[in-house]
């Protein structure tokens, strides 16, 4: 019962992280609530390092998802007739804005991914990079699954690759 209590409160502190650099992330895009792709760069930013090892197994290079996430965002301006060209141009130089210090909230496809995290956390191992990456391959929809895309990444093979190494990195805990 104690490693289980104290298994809740490790995984506590590490939603913070994850909640703490998603609102980091999303700042230094000029984004007041994360998203998903913000969950997503957070995650490859946590220590356990199983995010980027995730990637890792199905080919991919994860420092290639920002630069990924920046082109849909790109996209979009596109879309409604705007040319990404003058949005980068304005953007450079611009201070990421400044951290909220209300009720923390986040952009409906970061609600997705917290929630899909809560809902899942049966398991009596630490909460990983590599659950988070695992929740945001199940998205088919909005700018992280374009980014995969983007990169050529299947997201069954990474959903399977985040859950073979989230398992991994709990048995090697174990020992």
């Amino acid at each position: 019962m104690f490693n289980r209590i104290k298994q809740r409160f490790n995984d506590m502190g590490t939603i913070r992280a994850l909640c703490e650099r998603a609102e980091y992330h999303a700042l230094q895009d000029q984004q007041r609530e994360p998203g998903a792709e913000h969950f997503l760069l957070s995650a490859l930013d946590l220590s356990d390092g199983t995010a980027r090892r995730a990637f890792a197994r199905v080919d991919a290079d994860a420092s290639e998802i920002p630069q990924a996430i920046a082109r849909q965002y790109a996209e979009a301006l596109r879309t409604v007739g705007l040319d990404p060209r003058i949005a980068a141009q304005l953007g450079q130089g611009q201070a990421p804005l400044p951290r909220n210090h209300a009720a923390y909230i986040a952009a409906p496809s970061g609600e997705h991914v917290m929630r899909a995290l809560a809902a899942d956390r049966t398991s009596h191992g630490p909460l990983l990079g590599a659950d988070v990456v695992a929740k945001i391959a199940d998205l088919r929809e909005g700018v992280t699954a374009r980014a995969l895309r983007t990169l050529g990444v299947d997201p069954d093979a990474l959903k399977a690759a985040a859950v073979a190494e989230g398992d991994a990195f709990r048995n090697a805990s174990k020992l």
